[in-house]
């Protein structure tokens, strides 16, 4: 059976460049806009959104648009002047009309060289409309003038899907303002033709629908967002997409619309999650960070890195439900892969994965405990987790999870079994890590109190301090040994500055009296 997303739209996405601007409304601080579009002229633009073959029932929509009323006095500074020649021209130079901001590009260059179509010039107004709902003020306005019916009454009828996606990526702009949001939930039959939308094989058009879905289930409106979604088949199409599109930016948009599931309100999760997790949503989400991670392994592509960190933050999130985590903190196969994520030599490129997967192996452990000792020999694991530090400079809760994983290991290693060789090993880790346990001690320093550890359930400790006793314990056993042990050629691989071993000495043994 062919498949239309791997196939047809997915061919025309690797080959050609996707649209230069699918505007998603950032936060306020990047609008700095200084004046206000003319009332009319969005009005006018909505006008001519109108479909021309809309039935009866929806006629309506065309004589409930207010009328184009004079600018009101004092308004002449703010407002931008209406071309001369009418709605027609005032659509067609949007750029004069929206200061500085983009718009989203035709996605063909197919365009007759006269005068434009019906479905150009209805682009033409719909992008300079998708940039304005970008402003809450525009926003608001437009939901005023309708916008949400005439929307509607396109994806009912339209035929083009490129109407169909500008359509919604005016719905989704909407959706980044609360009043607009609320609107969107309450206009009658738009939350239903939205979801329908999922059920359409073109790329674009399915990313912004993931894109509306993601920021309404997160809404206040949430719930009546996931009674709209909980259907079998849809729950099951937004997996298949996930799980059969080549294109990266499809990708993204359906594994964030599944992060959203898990990170939105509490009834939202109690709706999705079960139905979800019963058409093996974990399974899909191993999958795709094995994909993710044997491009990364092969050839490292820019593009992809946030894609990997969706991916990673989805499992993450997973993986702290409480009735659900064990499924996923059990799988071994994504423990192989976070390992491996860690253990990267060059970790910059992807950085924040590195943080995540640290995070994700802390949650793991609480799951699967006996999982600390396979790690606490794999000294390349310890010595990636101590790399991941500095990438997590401004998160606190990252530091203390990386921190938790690093005691629970330290807390197991035998140094008094180990062979020199790997006793050697074990402390030119630690003595290279001087720099970074200084400055983390500075930024951070110890609290007593709520770390609970592994071996001493009734006992409740920070989770650095006990690894601060555990290399200080570590370090005077080298100390006391080093004059006895013979270097070896294996050894040598491995350097050791005595002189970071002492000040790591103290200063771990200071922290932890």
């Amino acid at each position: 059976m062919s498949n239309p997303l791997s196939e047809e739209n997915e061919e025309e996405q690797a080959f050609q460049p996707p649209p230069a601007h699918h505007p998603s409304a950032p936060p306020h601080e990047s609008f700095d806009i200084s004046t206000t579009v003319d009332p009319s002229y969005v009005i006018a633009l909505i006008r001519k959104l109108l479909p021309s073959d809309i039935k009866d029932g929806v006629h309506a929509v065309r004589s409930g648009l207010i009328c184009e009323q004079p600018k009101a006095e004092g308004s002449k500074e703010d407002a931008v002047d209406l071309p001369e020649n009418g709605g027609e021209a005032e659509a067609m130079e949007s750029s004069e009309n929206y200061g500085k901001l983009d718009r989203p590009q035709p996605r063909s260059d197919d365009h007759n060289q006269g005068a434009p179509t019906s479905e150009e010039i209805w682009e033409e107004c719909g992008c300079i409309l998708w940039d304005l709902a970008a402003s809450e003020d525009h926003a608001q306005f437009m939901v005023e003038n309708l916008i949400l019916e005439v929307l509607l009454a396109n994806l009912v009828v339209s035929q083009s899907s490129r109407i169909t996606e500008i359509s919604l990526g005016i719905i989704g702009n909407l959706a980044c303002h609360e009043m607009s949001r609320k609107k969107i939930a309450s206009t009658n039959g738009l939350v239903g033709v939205v979801v329908e939308q999922l059920l359409l094989d073109d790329v674009p058009c399915l990313c912004e629908a993931c894109r509306v879905l993601t920021l309404c289930l997160q809404s206040a409106e949430g719930v009546i967002w996931a009674e709209a979604l909980q259907a079998e088949p849809i729950l099951s199409r937004i997996l298949w997409i996930a799980e059969n599109a080549l294109n990266p930016q499809l990708i993204e948009k359906s594994v964030g619309l599944l992060l959203a599931v898990l990170e939105s309100q509490q009834e939202v999760t109690a709706l999705l999650l079960p139905p979800f997790l019963k058409l093996d949503l974990s399974s899909l989400l191993i999958k795709l960070l094995a994909f993710e991670m044997s491009k990364l392994q092969e050839d490292r592509i820019p593009e992809r890195y946030p894609l990997l960190d969706l991916i990673l933050r989805t499992v993450e999130a997973l993986s702290t439900m409480d009735d659900y985590s064990q499924e996923i903190c059990l799988n071994r196969e994504l423990l192989q892969l976070v390992k491996e994520l860690i253990k990267l030599p060059d970790k910059f490129e992807v950085a924040s994965s590195c943080v995540t997967a640290a995070v994700l192996i802390a949650n793991i452990l609480t799951d699967a405990k006996d999982v600390a000792s396979e790690l606490s020999k794999d000294l390349n694991f310890l010595q990636g987790l101590f790399d991941v530090f500095p990438f997590a400079s401004d998160d606190t809760e990252a530091r203390s999870a990386i921190w938790s994983v690093i005691s629970r290991l330290l807390m197991l290693v035998k140094e008094s079994e180990m062979s020199p060789s790997i006793f050697h090993h074990l402390v030119s880790i630690l003595a290279s890590k001087l720099d970074q346990i200084e400055d983390d001690l500075l930024a951070c320093p110890l609290d007593y109190g709520e770390y609970k550890t592994m071996d001493t359930p009734g006992t409740k400790m920070d989770a650095k301090f006990i690894a601060m006793k555990r290399i200080s314990d570590i370090l005077t056993r080298w100390k006391f040994l080093n004059d006895r042990v013979k270097s070896t050629s294996s050894m040598e691989d491995y350097y050791i500055n005595e002189e970071d071993v002492d000040k790591l000495l103290h200063c771990c043994c200071n922290a932890s009296r």
